[in-house]
């Protein structure tokens, strides 16, 4: 599983941990996401978030 940075506001989605609270599942890897899909925190898209490497 991966973890995705917002470059707007730092927000990190992990795929191990989804967004429950949000309708996504734990394991839900990040471009299984609908396409509409924003960041909570600052509502920005899918485009805007990157990849963390570790």
């Amino acid at each position: 599983m991966r973890q995705w940075l917002c470059a707007t506001c730092g927000y990190i989605y992990d795929e191990a941990v989804g967004e429950p609270g949000h309708g996504i599942p734990p394991g839900t890897r990040f471009e299984d996401l609908p396409e509409d899909w924003i960041c909570p925190d600052c509502g920005v898209g899918k485009e805007d978030f990157r990849l963390l490497d570790f």
